[in-house]
């Protein structure tokens, strides 16, 4: 499964979502963004679901990491890109809370487990 991340550093802190109850893996940080449909490009698929999730209109930037994880079920391949700025207000439609976490406090949250591959590259990238 091939899925896309946007990444949101603002004043050395990254935007977190968490699932909301009811939700697929409710309770789970992750980095916004979902998967990729046929013939979307990463960056198509994360400006819509950007869209669709947290009714914003993203520009999106580099690919900054990328991270695999295999369930029992399945292979999830997640592409995080930077997301340079976007216009409008983000709304919260899948998920119950977002945080600003600093980045050295990142691995503190309960992620997801592709998502917690990306913090630990992020912490790499940049310092």
């Amino acid at each position: 499964m091939e899925v896309t991340a946007g990444i949101f550093l603002k004043e050395k802190r990254v935007l977190l979502m968490r699932r909301a109850p009811g939700q697929n893996a409710a309770g789970g940080w992750e980095y916004p963004g979902g998967k990729i449909e046929p013939g979307e490009t990463g960056e198509q698929c994360l400006r819509r679901e950007l869209r669709e999730e947290l009714c914003i209109d993203a520009e999106i930037g580099a690919k900054v990491a990328e991270s695999t994880f295999t369930t029992d079920e399945k292979v999830i391949h997640l592409h995080a890109y930077h997301v340079t700025q976007y216009a409008g207000e983000i709304q919260l439609t899948v998920h119950d809370q977002m945080e600003w976490v600093p980045l050295e406090a990142l691995l503190d949250h309960d992620q997801l487990p592709a998502d917690y591959l990306i913090s630990r590259t992020l912490l790499e990238v940049f310092p």
